[in-house]
């Protein structure tokens, strides 16, 4: 049978990955697929690095809109990155009648709206698995997997940089700045490592999760993000005697008044599985009404893990080109005209419970002071835990860490407000979000 030829835009780590899994899993990948599915052309900048990735039978080009254009090409494979020649690119590729595979998270976060809706128009396929979390198959557990179900909730660690250097942090008691420094060192941190360690990444993968779970229109301009840069060895220590583990967790979850979607460095029960994955593993647990909670693991990125995900996603649209357009998996996985309207909630409208860490004067009736404007905010407390927060008590100050029940976030930051006004109040409270996700 006829193969079906792809053209590659990109031969860095993960383009050299997916030609080498396509050559050696060849046989196996046809017999999945229905006919056999080969790399007829390639564009990279660097043309000697790519011919030694991709072989002596595949023509090269230094211009990747040459691959859009070509006309033996049936699915266009984007592994460029970013937001401008990637996305021309992929525009180009179906305005010229051709499907695309891209693991461009930033893309079909900022700009998948505009991407399906040509696509829904030329009546070809965009795939995009290889975009969150890597080797993991979330989106199709997410679109097709879950379909009967309502999902209430997905919760990911979706950045290996963020999640080896909290785990370090954890297991050495050490400071942010020295683990990152260790993480760039072995090159898990980019020398510029804002988009990691700041939620971005995260973000543009949440934002595609939370989409597609509920069947609404990327936003990731409506996200929240607060990364890990400001945590302290000292709240995760105090975690750990609480029986949490701080995590850089996505979190969307569906509520009566609209969708909540946020990234930030947040506590979860040691005893859950999510908990425990370390290094610079991915996870994401989705809560179907049906099922109950479901968790997804594995390598967040890499050269084959994600070349897996590019590959099958170019299965898929082999055993399906021939498809009618209008029953096909559809990208979001709700049809086109049955996407939802629903709002996308400010971080002040979220409910969660929160640990809050107050260094306070060790005197009489601190506690009840704090205690008091909570319960005027209606934020009830959960756990309380007190330490010096030299480790010896001469400083007469203490660090006081609070666990409270669910409460809404413009509460919290009231109560907040008054309690560092207090007299024996030192510096800002710190407050981190905490998720049970007990299902």
């Amino acid at each position: 049978m006829k193969p079906i030829h792809v053209g590659l835009c990109g031969v860095g780590t993960v383009g050299g990955g997916t030609a080498t899994v396509l050559k050696r899993n060849c046989e196996e990948i046809a017999r999945r697929a229905g006919r056999p599915i080969v790399i007829r052309a390639a564009a990279n900048r660097d043309l000697e690095r790519a011919r030694a990735l991709v072989g002596a039978d595949v023509e090269l080009y230094d211009d990747a809109l040459q691959i859009a254009r070509h006309p033996q090409i049936d699915i266009v494979v984007e592994l460029i990155g970013g937001t401008t020649i990637a996305k021309e690119v992929v525009l180009t590729a179906i305005e010229q009648g051709k499907h695309v595979v891209t693991a461009n998270k930033k893309l079909i976060a900022e700009y998948g709206n505009e991407i399906f809706a040509r696509a829904q128009e030329k009546g070809v396929m965009v795939a995009f698995e290889a975009a969150v979390a890597g080797g993991v198959p979330i989106i199709k557990a997410l679109r097709e997997g879950l379909t009967a179900n309502k999902i209430e909730w997905v919760a990911g660690i979706i950045n290996g940089t963020s999640n080896f250097i909290l785990t370090e942090m954890r297991d050495k008691g050490a400071a942010f700045a020295d683990v990152l420094a260790e993480a760039q060192r072995l090159g898990y941190a980019e020398a510029d490592p804002t988009f990691d360690i700041e939620g971005h990444d995260a973000a543009h993968k949440l934002t595609i999760m939370s989409a597609i779970a509920f069947g609404i229109p990327v936003q990731f301009d409506k996200a929240y993000l607060e990364g890990i840069s400001t945590l302290q060895a000292a709240d995760i220590k105090y975690a750990q005697e609480l029986g949490y583990r701080i995590k850089l967790l996505g979190v969307t979850r569906r509520r009566a008044e609209g969708i909540e979607l946020r990234v930030a460095p947040t506590l979860i029960p040691a005893k859950r599985l999510i908990a425990n994955v370390d290094g610079v593993m991915n996870a994401v647990l989705v809560k179907g009404d049906a099922v109950g909670a479901t968790l997804y693991y594995g390598p967040g990125a890499g050269a084959e893990p994600t070349a897996s995900s590019v590959i099958a996603d170019l299965v898929d649209i082999t055993r399906l080109a021939t498809a009618d357009p209008e029953h096909r998996v559809p990208h979001l996985a709700f049809q086109p005209s049955a996407l939802a309207d629903l709002p996308i909630l400010p971080i002040s409208e979220v409910e969660t419970c929160y640990y809050l860490r107050l260094n306070v004067l060790d005197q009489t009736g601190v506690l009840a002071d704090v205690t008091r404007i909570l319960a005027d905010q209606d934020i009830s407390v959960d756990a309380m835990l007190q330490r010096p927060s030299d480790g010896s008590g001469d400083d007469g100050r203490d660090d006081v860490v609070i666990i409270t029940h669910l409460a809404v976030e413009k509460r919290v930051d009231a109560a907040l407000a008054r309690i560092e006004a207090l007299p024996a109040i030192n510096g800002k409270v710190v407050k981190l979000r905490l998720e049970h996700l007990n299902g």
